[in-house]
């Protein structure tokens, strides 16, 4: 588990497997499969004895209960200094006040002093927006961000939950201004949802910002604790008896997993975390679990390798055909800008633009 990875452009190093804390508590929209405080300290001490220390939180999660639980948890253990300690804004504190929530100045002000307090701290090293609210300009964001990085209460910015093209704007707008730059992207990813491929992932390498990947099983989907049933799926998960629908596309690579997992000798759970693991751009993928033991056997995720006949497998099981214009940018249609038989290709090797010493006449 002691494997760390740069975030983004940036010095940060992070655990490849964080811990996602959206659980941890009983209130609000996540009262339903919440665990207690008490539930909540061996699934935490299991992650930083494990070695990880990149923890994931917001202030949305069960109504504010996840910040004050983790808060708590971290004084107990005294290793706030050793954690990359991470919490989100965007979703309504206070639905009686418009300015409660949304990505304004004036909310993400409001919002971080209130997670310092839950989260008894007084700065934390990643903030994020947690979702895109389709309303505040993008350089508020950035720029507030950027002046909760000068003042100390935060040590770098990010983004969850974005289009392409706000982030590249937002990162693209920091940049020509000097201005920190952002340096994650959180979004979900999985065998069965890779629709980020064709934009973000080049966009986020392009760019400098580590991608940090949430629901890389797919809510336990990926898991195989969920089968086929005249009603949709049948099983012991949340998933079960809520009307979930699975396509026939999912369910083949459902059955492919279980196959590349058996022959690997590994839980499903695990080979699909190593899979969304080991994709171009992502840093860390977080990790959630409502015990210990489910997420001591997740963490054993990266102690194997997928053969490269098993990824192979994988993929084309998972894989979606490019819509266009995505489809236009495969080798297939390369011969229609250059042909192969006028030898352009990649530069060598070492090249380096000539030097002209220009003279103006």
């Amino acid at each position: 588990m002691n494997q760390y990875y740069l975030l983004g452009r940036s010095g940060l190093r992070v655990s490849r497997l964080a811990l996602g804390t959206m659980n941890f508590g009983v209130d609000g929209f996540h009262k339903t499969y919440g665990v207690t405080e008490e539930d909540s300290e061996p699934i935490f001490r299991a992650y930083v004895e494990a070695g990880g220390n990149f923890v994931d939180t917001a202030d949305f999660y069960t109504a504010g209960e996840s910040e004050r639980i983790l808060g708590r948890l971290i004084q107990r253990a005294g290793n706030r200094e050793r954690l990359v300690l991470t919490s989100k804004f965007t979703n309504s504190v206070d639905p009686s006040d418009p300015n409660a929530s949304g990505n304004g100045r004036k909310h993400i002000i409001r919002a971080v002093e209130a997670s310092l307090r839950r989260l008894r701290t007084d700065y934390l090293d990643l903030y994020l927006l947690h979702t895109w609210d389709r309303i505040t300009p993008v350089e508020e964001v950035v720029r507030t961000l950027d002046d909760l990085v000068r003042s100390g209460k935060i040590r770098h910015g990010g983004l969850s939950d974005v289009p392409a093209w706000y982030a590249a704007r937002a990162q693209s707008y920091a940049e020509a201004t000097g201005m920190a730059p952002l340096v994650t992207l959180q979004l979900p990813y999985s065998l069965v949802n890779r629709a980020i491929e064709p934009e973000f992932v080049p966009m986020a390498q392009a760019l400098g910002m580590g991608i940090t990947v949430w629901s890389p099983i797919a809510g336990g989907l990926l898991t195989g604790k969920y089968r086929r049933s005249a009603g949709g799926v049948d099983g012991t998960g949340r998933l079960a008896g809520q009307g979930t629908t699975v396509s026939e596309h999912d369910w083949r690579v459902i059955e492919t997993l279980e196959d590349v997992a058996a022959a690997l000798g590994r839980p499903m759970a695990q080979v699909a975390i190593n899979w969304v693991a080991t994709r171009p751009g992502v840093a860390s993928v977080v990790l959630g679990g409502g015990r210990p033991d489910q997420l001591t056997s997740n963490l054993g995720a990266l102690d194997f390798e997928i053969p490269a006949d098993a990824r192979r497998r994988l993929d084309e099981a998972s894989a979606i055909p490019p819509a266009l214009p995505y489809a236009m940018f495969t080798p297939e249609y390369q011969n229609w800008i250059v042909s192969p038989g006028l030898g352009i290709g990649d530069k060598p090797a070492g090249y380096h633009e000539p030097v002209f010493n220009a003279v103006r006449q």
